[in-house]
């Protein structure tokens, strides 16, 4: 699949087949978020792998609406340097973000969906993950094959995304 058709179809899938990703689709994943852009390629970055039962059905609990990774042949925890502590640039949220759209689009592209959760229990995420004390895990990614597999193909809901020409401002606002 190219990427504009990647693009053009992506969709968020929250239930998934039970049966784990085949490991090259899994190494493809991860390869794709290594290799996004990053602020003065510092990569400050770290990729927790989940694809235990009980640790994902134990990873949905770190967020009101991250009930989809139960269900997940795998997750992807997205840690950095603590952006919140004195002297860490805000850019490595963007670094982050690059990483994760590019781990989402590689999967599309292979059949795979995804949706993010947002951490709300940070201590439960620390616990569950392990990262280091100066790291924060503020996203995780579920992968896994859509149960339905008419979630490849759904069309677009109507109204779902506002035209260009609402959102684009030329030379200036």
């Amino acid at each position: 699949m190219d990427i504009e058709t990647a693009i053009r179809t992506l969709r968020v899938v929250r239930r998934f087949e039970d049966r784990p990703l085949e490991p090259g689709h899994l190494e493809a994943i991860l390869n794709a978020g290594r290799r996004a852009s990053s602020s003065k390629n510092q990569q400050r970055w770290g990729f927790i792998v989940v694809t235990d039962r009980e640790r994902l059905r134990e990873l949905a609990g770190v967020g009101d609406f991250a009930g989809h990774l139960a269900g997940a042949a795998a997750a992807v925890a997205l840690a950095t340097p603590d952006p919140r502590r004195p002297g860490q640039p805000l850019s490595v949220l963007w670094d982050l973000g690059l990483a994760a759209q590019n781990m989402i689009l590689a999967a599309w592209s292979l059949g795979i969906g995804s949706c993010p959760a947002t951490v709300y229990d940070a201590g439960l995420a620390r616990q569950l993950l392990g990262y280091p004390p100066d790291y924060a895990c503020e996203h995780l990614l579920s992968f896994g094959y859509p149960a339905d597999p008419e979630a490849l193909t759904r069309p677009l809901r109507p109204g779902g995304r506002r035209p260009l020409d609402e959102i684009v401002h030329r030379e200036r606002w």
